[in-house]
Formats: structure tokens, C-alpha cells, sequence
């Protein structure tokens, strides 16, 4: 076993724990943003995954790539979410 696939086990491993936390926090609170978080962190750990399982030698230059972006823009779409709820509630008017 190579260093780099060991380096990419763990990566794997510490996205899956993320979300599993987040999940967890989602249950406790029922606040969306932490599922959205879970989603995001579970594409994440997707990403390595299949570039190891399909032999892709370099990750940001295979399909997989657009995963990470995906996780990012449901990160993005939650915050934004989140804070115009928030505003709405504080009766502060966002333009």
C-alpha cells in the first residue's frame, strides 16, 4: 500500500466522521444547515472514493471533480438560506 492511497483513506475517513457529527447534530437540533452540512461532507469523502476505485490519476482532472463543487454550492445555498431566514425572523429588511 502506498503512502498517498493511506493519505487518501484517512482523508475519506475524516469527511465520512464529519458528516456523521453533523447528522448527529441534525438530529438534536432538526436545524437544516447541519443536514446540509452532512450532505456536503459525504460528497466530499465521495470524491477520493471513486477516483481510487476507478483508477482516476488525477482527481481534479476526472468527472468527480464537479462532486466537490456540488458540495460546496449546497454549502453556499444553506448559509445563504439560513441567514435570509434569520433576517425574515429579525424583521431586518436585506436587499
Amino acid at each position: 500500500m502506498s503512502v498517498a492511497l493511506a493519505a487518501s483513506g484517512a482523508i475519506i475517513m475524516g469527511y465520512a466522521v464529519a458528516a456523521l457529527f453533523f447528522l448527529k447534530f441534525w438530529r438534536r437540533t432538526g436545524d437544516g444547515l447541519f443536514l446540509a452540512f452532512a450532505a456536503a461532507f459525504l460528497l466530499m469523502a465521495a470524491t477520493p472514493l471513486l477516483t481510487i476505485v476507478m483508477k482516476v490519476p488525477r482527481e481534479e482532472q476526472s468527472p468527480f471533480y464537479l462532486l466537490r463543487l456540488l458540495a460546496f454550492l449546497i454549502i453556499i445555498v444553506a448559509v445563504v438560506a439560513k441567514s435570509a431566514a434569520r433576517s425574515r425572523a429579525s424583521g431586518i429588511d436585506v436587499k
